[in-house]
């Protein structure tokens, strides 16, 4: 048994330690884990020869010298193990079973791990009792998500008919927990965070010969551009595309900029490509993702063609500084609907202060870009939203609706709240309830605040609101919104809706269901043989605080 302990490892560049070189838990040491691999793990045929005296640190530093990498570049599995076999990394016909929990990003972000899982031969199985790997793509949001995939650890445990099934924990979760998950061996033995898809060939292979394997490292470049995502279900003619990965904001609460690391975005060259691929396959509605996407800016071509989106004059205030340069969001938006104008595209999640009056005048312009708007508030009291960070007050928010609404006066705007925040009072939250009567939402995301580790609030905040005063602000933010959205809806009655049709409804075959530009779901009878990606025109003809039921017309034309 060859064992190194982190005394050696800690005087090294980790980017340079041969990969084979993994975490084990097992280690007694006080102040490292020591890594370990037994010879008999891979044969000897797939490794190169080990010195029988075990490894120096000339070893180390050779290896470094010999093979130099671009900083903060993650290295494909191919190009980072001079100790693995490439045969090792192949899947050969071994099954994987997806499971995804969280938001749209972690749904794109599993159309990426099966592309680079596809590419090194493993095949998808809907059996995760018999699959040989079972990957789950996590949430850290909030505390309820992670117990949903502990829970889920542990029925893999108990079900699994497979002794030797690897359990791989990839994105937010397995940042934020790892330790936590790699404590568990007998539920988990591959963590990879959001930055290390690449490696999970390289890290099942390592799991295979026995070995706990992680890799959590973030990165400052990687987007992915060049992986194009598998997608498993286009029948509704819809999909998403991230176009770019982290976050700089550093609201108190959120735990996304560690988990998901800086604000970086993709070559706008590689997006219109994407889209266009997509129009080409049927798509027909897009869903821009980003984890602030309205602040995608692309650097890889410089250009001053923009101002910086927080001037010093900005009502809006950051915790960092004006960013100079690169292509906006609104060029994005620009290219890629002139690229496919029969295909609706939506983004989220934005950042009130990243909405420029040119993007809303480029909104109201283009006829594919939908006019729904997801303007997230989280609070409308002043002392509330200055403890969460967001940067800006309940007036600044109502100004920018006031000026997006005179631009665009049917717009459909939509929003998140958090219940029950460090130091909310009853007042504070009845602000924020007022808030919701006063700009009337479509429909909101509402939640009971749950502390994160890590995240500022945790470290400067007590969470002091009980959690049954949470819950009943969280019914009542709900009930607000829902209140509201019945009018929108109701007052909709006798107008002409154009739907894209995703499907058929899940209450009745004979009807189908869909999206108004707007983005409520519509349901309506399957009288005109339509599919899924046409364009009805329809008549509404009732709603409540959630739907829309509608007759249809006649197939149309989105232009």
């Amino acid at each position: 048994m060859i064992k190194r302990c982190a005394d050696l490892l800690r005087v090294v560049n980790v980017r340079t330690i041969p990969h084979y070189l993994v975490y084990d838990s097992s280690c007694s040491h006080s102040t490292c884990s020591s890594t370990v691999v037994k010879e008999n793990e891979v044969s000897a045929s797939s490794r190169k020869r080990i010195p029988d005296d075990g490894l120096t640190l000339q070893h180390f530093i050779k290896k470094s010298e010999r093979r130099p990498r671009q900083k903060n570049v993650i290295p494909t599995p191919e190009e980072s193990d001079d100790y693995l076999d490439p045969e090792d990394l192949k899947g050969n016909g071994r099954t994987v079973n997806y499971v995804t929990y969280g938001c749209q990003m972690n749904v794109n972000d599993m159309e990426i791990v099966r592309s680079i899982m596809t590419s090194y031969g493993f095949n998808e199985t809907d059996n995760r009792k018999t699959a040989d790997v079972v990957l789950l793509m996590t949430c850290s949001i909030r505390e309820g998500a992670e117990q949903k995939v502990w829970a889920e650890l542990k029925r893999l445990k108990k079900t699994s008919a497979r002794r030797s099934q690897v359990v791989g924990v990839l994105g937010c979760m397995a940042e934020r927990v790892r330790h936590d998950l790699l404590s568990n061996r007998n539920l988990v033995n591959v963590v990879a965070g959001p930055d290390s898809y690449r490696d999970l060939p390289r890290l099942l292979a390592v799991a295979r010969a026995g070995s706990d394997a992680i890799n959590v490292q973030l990165s400052y470049d990687e987007t992915y551009a060049d992986v194009s995502p598998v997608r498993v279900d286009l029948d509704s003619r819809t999909a998403f595309v991230s176009i770019m990965r982290g976050c700089d904001n550093m609201c108190t609460y959120c735990v996304v900029p560690y988990t998901r690391g800086r604000e970086r975005s993709r070559p706008l060259e590689s997006i219109v490509d994407e889209v266009s691929r997509l129009r080409d396959e049927g798509v027909r509605q897009i869903t821009l993702l980003g984890q602030n996407v309205n602040s995608y800016r692309d650097t890889s071509i410089q250009t001053v063609e923009n101002l910086p989106s927080t001037a010093s004059d900005s009502p809006f205030k950051t915790v960092y500084k004006p960013k100079i340069g690169g292509r906006r969001f609104e060029t994005l938006l620009d290219k890629v609907s002139e690229v496919a104008p029969e295909v609706r595209f939506r983004f989220t999640s934005p950042h009130p202060k990243d909405f420029p009056l040119e993007l809303i005048e480029l909104i109201k312009e283009r006829k594919n870009l939908c006019k729904q708007l997801h303007m997230p508030a989280q609070s409308g009291d002043d002392e509330t939203l200055d403890r969460m960070g967001r940067g800006y007050t309940r007036d600044t928010y109502l100004r920018l609706v006031d000026d997006i609404r005179n631009i665009l006066p049917e717009v459909s705007l939509t929003s998140d709240f958090i219940a029950g925040f460090c130091g909310e009072t009853e007042e504070a939250h009845q602000r924020t309830v007022d808030l919701i009567h006063d700009v009337k939402y479509s429909f909101c995301y509402v939640f009971p605040y749950s502390m994160r580790g890590k995240t500022k609030a945790h470290h400067r905040f007590e969470d002091d609101v009980p959690q049954q005063v949470k819950d009943r602000r969280h019914l009542e933010l709900m009930n607000a919104f829902r209140s509201e959205a019945d009018k929108i809806n109701r007052n909709l009655i006798g107008s002409e809706q154009v739907v894209l049709v995703e499907g058929v409804s899940k209450r009745s075959e004979h009807e189908l269901k869909g999206r108004v530009d707007g983005g409520t779901i519509t349901i309506f009878p399957n009288t005109g043989g339509f599919q899924p990606g046409d364009y009805v025109l329809t008549k509404i003809v009732g709603g409540n605080s959630q739907t829309l039921r509608a007759v249809p017309m006649q197939k149309t034309l989105l232009s």
